[in-house]
């Protein structure tokens, strides 16, 4: 499935980005997988009536349709034929982000592009082209890290297929990334990838709740949700006593010691949570042993940072939808220094808000 339109769409932005002074290859990569995406979307409505597909594929998909309804009807997000389509991309991740700091800087290396603003990584289809983006950039003394994706928006200028990639999860991780995704299609300020992450997260979250409420099922896992709190706490402060090391006056030598001692701190504070209050649980274990950069910390800056601040709106505007995306886009008019303002204050808010 493919219109006419999107063949246009596709050409006239890949005219306007190889104009740019970035590499033609890239951008060549970009719209060679983005087409190759789009031609591989079929109507769900129809792989549901075909009799060869398999049962296990019929009933994800149909749970996606029941959440891809809800999103629209209990959600107010947009109501299109986003994630009403599939395409199995033959591969375990749809794009590969690779992110880069300075070694003694939290600030991302920023990529800008004409339609989606600066974005704080950049992403490939292929993931060798992926490791050999991320070598280079080591190669130039910046901290590196490679994630995998299983799914993204367009913003809305395509429709967004279900991917394969987005069925190696469970039910409920599922639903979340149907919502969070449909997320960016109903905001998306230019250059604020912090901003547009963590509301689509907070959409998530939230959208989850009420998802499971409609359903009958119980609530979020509790010690799941505060085991994720604790440790996203655990990596914002390494993350703050980061800022200070780099703000400070000392010797690269000297960043560079205090740096690695306070990895160790963190992996250490890590351990004694997991000891004290998990149980010895090791949820967390594959991504704390594997080499720590200021890179890996990006994401919690970009999808969490916020997200307190969104809580807080939700909770203002009597937890009303409409209400809420209003409020969410006045702030997101705001010049970046006061938006990001109004937002820590809306965060030290949510510490009077109680839990639901």
């Amino acid at each position: 499935m493919f219109d006419t339109l999107s063949w246009r769409w596709v050409a006239l932005v890949t005219t306007l980005l190889l104009s740019g002074c970035s590499s033609l290859d890239y951008y060549s990569h970009l719209a060679s997988g983005q087409l190759q995406l789009l031609k591989a979307r079929e109507p769900i409505a129809e792989l549901l009536a075909r009799p060869t597909v398999e049962p296990s594929l019929k009933q994800r998909l149909a749970l996606a349709q029941r959440a891809r309804d809800f999103a629209s009807a209990n959600l107010g997000l947009p109501d299109n034929q986003s994630y009403r389509l599939y395409a199995d991309i033959q591969r375990p991740y749809v794009v590969w982000n690779v992110f880069a700091t300075e070694e003694f800087s939290l600030a991302p290396k920023l990529h800008c592009f004409p339609i989606a603003g600066c974005v704080a990584y950049r992403g490939y289809y292929s993931q060798s082209r992926a490791r050999g983006a991320a070598a280079l950039l080591k190669q130039q003394g910046l901290d590196t890290y490679l994630a995998g994706i299983e799914a993204y928006s367009t913003l809305g200028w395509f429709d967004d297929p279900i991917l394969n990639s987005m069925l190696r999860w469970n039910d409920e991780r599922l639903v979340a990334v149907i919502f969070h995704e449909l997320a960016h299609q109903k905001l998306y300020v230019m250059d604020d990838t912090a901003f547009n992450e963590s509301f689509a997260s907070f959409v998530e979250r939230e959208g989850l709740r009420q998802w499971r409420a409609k359903q009958g099922l119980p609530p979020n896992d509790a010690l799941g949700d505060a085991q994720r709190e604790q440790f996203v706490a655990l990596v914002l402060a390494s993350r703050a006593r980061l800022q200070q090391l780099y703000d400070s006056d000392l010797t690269p030598a000297q960043m560079r010691s205090g740096k690695q001692a306070e990895f160790a701190r963190l992996r250490a504070e890590y351990r004694t949570l997991q000891a004290r209050e998990w149980n010895g649980a090791g949820l967390y274990d594959n991504w704390i042993n594997a080499p720590l950069n200021n890179a890996k910390l990006l994401p919690f800056g970009l999808y969490d940072r916020w997200v307190p601040a969104f809580a807080a709106v939700f909770a203002q505007v009597g937890h009303d939808w409409p209400r809420f995306y209003q409020r969410v886009a006045v702030l997101g008019q705001l010049p970046s220094a006061q938006r990001h303002k109004a937002l820590a204050k809306l965060s030290a808010d949510t510490q009077n808000l109680p839990r639901q």
